[in-house]
C-alpha cells in the first residue's frame, strides 16, 4: 500500500521541480523530503528520482506515478467536496489567502459573519500577494484566494480555476500637501511626468501594472523607493519622497502630510475571489464568498 502522505511528496517535487522548492512548499525541511521519497522507492520497488547535475529529475517510473498521484489528489478534493456538499453546511477548516488590502478592508467583516453564522467552520486567513496565492490554491496550500487584476491588466490565471467579482475598488493619486497640484479636483497621470515614484517592489503585479500604465499615458518612471504596503508607500509620500498610487479598499485615513486626488480617466481594481474547481460543490467555498461579496457591499464602490 502506497502512502498518501509520501505520494504527496513526490506531488510536490513534479509540480514545483526540486526537493528544496517543494520542501518549501510542503514547510519541511530538504531531508524530511529526501527521507520520504528513499521510502517511497522501497514501497515502489523502482527509482523514482535521479541525478540531473546539481539537482534531480523524475525517472520515468515517477512521472508515471507522478501523474496518477495528481488525478488521485484531484478526486480526493472532489470526494471532500462532494461529502461536505452531502451534509449541506460549512464544515470543518477552509485556509484563506488575500492581498494586504483586502485582508484589512474585506476580511474582518466576513470573518465575523462566518464564526457567527456557522460555528463549525474553522476560516484561518493569511496575507500573500497573488503571485503567492495563486500557486498556492493551484497546489492545494489553501482553498481560497481573494486576488486582483487592473482595468488595464488581467490576471494571467491557471485554467482549472473557479472565480466570483467581490469589489471594483478605485484608486487614487497621493501627493505631499505641498505639492502644487495637491489642490486640484482631479488630476492625469501625465501631469506627473517630472515627479519621482513610490511603487511597489519589483516583479509584483501592482508594480509591472504602474510601469506600464505610467508608460502608456507618456510617463517615463522615475522611481524614488519601493514598498509593499500601502501605509510604508502613504508615510514616504508625507515626507516629500514622491507620489504613489492609492487604492480606496482598507485605505482608512492617510497620514498627515498627504493628499489623495481623483484621477481623471478613473483607475479601477477588479478584486475577486477564486478557487480549485474541483472544489465548486464545497458549502464552506460559498459561504465565504457570500460573506466576502456581502462585505464588500457594506463598503460600496
Amino acid at each position: 500500500m502506497l502512502s498518501l502522505d509520501r505520494l504527496r511528496v513526490l506531488h510536490a517535487i513534479s509540480h514545483h521541480g526540486s526537493v528544496g522548492a517543494a520542501a518549501d512548499a510542503l514547510h519541511v525541511t530538504t531531508s524530511a523530503v529526501s527521507q520520504q521519497m528513499a521510502k517511497l522507492e522501497r514501497e515502489t520497488g523502482q527509482p523514482l528520482l535521479a541525478k540531473n547535475g546539481r539537482g534531480v529529475r523524475l525517472t520515468d517510473a515517477g512521472r508515471l506515478l507522478a501523474g496518477h498521484t495528481a488525478r488521485m489528489l484531484s478526486q480526493l478534493e472532489l470526494a471532500h467536496a462532494e461529502l461536505e456538499a452531502h451534509r449541506g453546511q460549512p464544515v470543518g477548516e477552509l485556509r484563506l489567502g488575500a492581498f494586504p488590502t483586502a485582508a484589512r478592508g474585506l476580511f474582518p467583516a466576513a470573518l465575523a459573519a462566518l464564526r457567527r453564522d456557522h460555528p463549525q467552520l474553522r476560516a484561518r486567513l493569511s496575507e500573500m500577494e497573488p503571485h503567492r496565492s495563486v500557486p498556492e490554491l493551484v497546489r492545494g496550500d489553501i482553498d481560497l484566494a481573494v486576488v486582483l487584476d487592473w482595468h488595464n491588466r488581467p490576471l494571467s490565471l491557471p485554467d482549472g480555476l473557479a472565480k466570483a467579482p467581490l469589489h471594483d475598488d478605485i484608486a487614487d493619486v497621493a501627493l505631499p500637501a505641498d505639492h502644487p497640484l495637491a489642490g486640484r479636483r482631479e488630476v492625469a497621470l501625465g501631469d506627473f511626468a517630472d515627479d519621482e515614484w513610490v511603487s511597489w517592489p519589483e516583479g509584483e503585479f501592482c508594480h509591472d501594472w504602474l510601469m506600464f500604465t505610467l508608460r502608456s499615458d507618456g510617463v517615463e518612471p522615475r522611481l524614488s523607493h519601493m514598498a509593499e504596503e500601502h501605509h510604508t508607500q502613504l508615510a514616504l509620500v508625507a515626507q516629500g519622497l514622491g507620489v504613489a498610487i492609492a487604492p480606496r479598499l482598507g485605505r482608512g485615513p492617510v497620514p498627515e502630510g498627504v493628499v489623495v486626488v481623483p484621477v481623471r480617466s478613473t483607475m479601477r481594481r477588479h478584486v475577486y475571489a477564486i478557487w480549485r474547481e474541483d472544489a465548486d460543490r464545497r458549502p464552506s467555498i460559498r459561504a465565504v464568498v457570500e460573506a466576502l461579496q456581502r462585505s464588500a457591499a457594506d463598503i460600496g464602490g
